[in-house]
């Protein structure tokens, strides 16, 4: 895995790259990899103590990775890295993860270009050179062709603008932004606000620990048991033997994951069959409720609720109290909100020092100097845990706000909607490239497998630009409204649209509500690749220098 490439150079104050890179998570990571390999000089920032990105903020109490998991969630391009790392559960938890993507950054030599706990102060285009110029919190200038966004999608942490917060003496924290040194919860009283992801992998956790924990729910989830386990070494074997055949199984999946999924529709059987399919499928865990159950879930509201009837048949016989069991009941079509897994999430509501406050029922008032004060009382606390989440997919690119042609910032071209072409180009904004942008499958795909996929297109442009001897690519405004239409069109197929989630940007207030997920997931990578194969269709090239403009046929 050696590789010959360019060396960044410096003119004076201003240092010179083929690429700059912003992120070192699984995004960034790859494509500095796969830069390099093409002979480009790249350098990569990232405001992180370490590499990893996501995997090295949220090491909260119980983060795992939130969907299928090992041995598939990793990159895929190497046999070599199958071969060489073991995965220890189905549902690899953070340091797990965490430690994989340290060793490829040791094996691929990935240190010695990144640059961390640098921060981008700004990023604007120069039309007179086509170039990027991005200015760093450590005072450094450096000039680039192309900018590669993998800023990630869920690194945007939200906090909530709660009364009072920055009057709490105790000790608060968020999920997404987890201290670097353990945090104890021994003999403390606990408040937990937020039940998404974070909040249903933290919650039991912590209940294990804290003297008393209070959990502050804004709204209800449905959740599935993970059923972690031990992975089985000859899953892992199989994988390894047949790495080629498993790979191409995940490229054709709907999410990139290597599973068989089902064509029949849920009015195909009787209710006792469901009720027999779905038992079987609870009890496998993971998302085999969602994969294995039937083709129409997703599209078709009956068949949905049949399935969300079960899950809410599951947490009352689970949860002892019928009040709280009844606080606990989602009320929108599942999964259309992040799906989640859960190691014991509604069990821990079973134990004498939980408290469950309905957030809708008995709202925060304000936070006070010892808790957080609802309409019906105090709650005295010692510590509070924001598991409120991020401004997804769109909000790490909107801090960035980089600036394109005529200094105008990404801030205000997406005031309104967050337009751009294929997920990973912005009209205006020559030469920059976004991994698992808005409008791409992001999210709703295996994100180590799409950002190889996304990185590769881009490799692929960049050697286009290269070969031809042009300065500059960038997308149409006609080609954005296309690529919008059929975002949105994927998405009205579903039952996703119907749903107040960070998909659609429900929980940010203000944020332009739009659903920002490719949901074709194979046919996103025709695609690109039809794009590609057209002479990069939608876009518009300039000569290397000379400012003229012409389209792609």
């Amino acid at each position: 895995m050696t590789n010959t490439t360019q060396q960044p150079h410096r003119n004076g104050s201003l240092e010179y790259c083929d690429a700059v890179i912003i992120g070192a998570g699984v995004g960034g990571m790859y494509a500095l990899h796969h830069l390099r390999e093409m002979g480009l000089s790249v350098r990569v920032y990232d405001g992180a103590g370490g590499i990893g990105g996501t995997w090295w903020w949220n090491r909260y109490p119980g983060a795992r990775v939130d969907g299928p998991g090992s041995p598939f969630y990793c990159y895929t391009f190497s046999e070599e890295l199958v071969r060489e790392w073991d995965w220890a559960e189905t549902q690899p938890s953070q340091e797990q993860v965490l430690d994989y993507l340290e060793h490829v950054a040791d094996r691929l030599d990935l240190r010695r270009d990144i640059q961390l706990e640098t921060w981008i102060r700004d990023a604007r285009y120069d039309e007179a050179v086509q170039r990027w110029t991005v200015e760093t919190s450590a005072g450094a200038r450096v000039s680039a062709q192309f900018l590669i966004c993998a800023v990630g999608t869920l690194s945007a942490a939200h906090k909530p603008d709660f009364p009072g917060l920055d009057d709490f003496a105790g000790e608060c924290y968020h999920t997404g932004r987890w201290p670097q040194e353990p945090v104890s919860f021994a003999g403390k009283r606990v408040g937990v606000i937020g039940t998404g992801s974070s909040g249903v992998q933290a919650v039991p956790e912590i209940a294990r620990e804290a003297a008393h924990l209070t959990v502050f729910q804004r709204t209800p989830q449905y959740s599935i048991p993970a059923r972690n386990r031990p992975l089985e070494p000859e899953l892992m074997q199989y994988a390894r033997e047949n790495w080629d055949e498993v790979r191409a199984k995940m490229n054709a999946h709907p999410v990139g994951m290597p599973f068989e999924t089902t064509s029949r529709l849920g009015a195909e059987d009787t209710p006792e069959q469901r009720q027999a399919l779905y038992e079987e499928l609870w009890q496998k865990g993971s998302f085999n409720l969602l994969f294995g159950s039937y083709a129409d879930l997703l599209t078709n509201k009956e068949t949905n609720r049949t399935l969300a009837d079960f899950v809410r048949a599951k947490i009352r016989a689970c949860v002892k109290d019928p009040e709280i069991a009844e606080k606990l009941m989602p009320d929108y079509y599942l999964g259309t909100k992040r799906q989640i897994l859960d190691n014991g999430y509604y069990e821990t509501f079973n134990r004498d020092n939980v408290t469950l406050v309905d957030l809708r029922e008995d709202p925060i008032q304000t936070v006070t100097s010892t808790g957080v004060r609802t309409e019906t009382g105090d709650h005295p606390l010692d510590m509070i845990v924001m598991a409120t989440g991020f401004d997804a997919i769109s909000g790490t690119m909107l801090r960035l706000n980089p600036k394109g042609r005529g200094g105008v910032g990404l801030k205000e071209k997406w005031s309104s909607r967050f337009d751009n072409y294929l997920g990973m180009a912005i009209a205006d904004f020559p030469n920059l490239f976004m991994i698992h942008g808005p409008g791409s499958p992001s999210v709703l795909y295996n994100m180590p497998l799409g950002a190889e996929r996304e990185t590769e297109w881009i490799g692929n442009c960049v050697q286009y630009l290269r070969e031809r001897g042009l300065g500059a690519i960038e997308a149409t405004p006609d080609a954005e409204k296309d690529w919008d239409k059929e975002v949105n069109e994927l998405a009205n197929e579903t039952l996703y649209p119907l749903t107040d989630s960070w998909y659609t940007g429900a929980n940010i207030p203000g944020k332009p509500r739009q659903f920002c997920v490719h949901l074709g997931g194979p046919l996103y990578f025709q695609r690109i690749s039809e794009a590609a194969a057209k002479g990069y269709e939608g876009f518009v090239f300039e000569e290397e220098n000379n400012g003229d403009v012409s389209a792609a046929s």
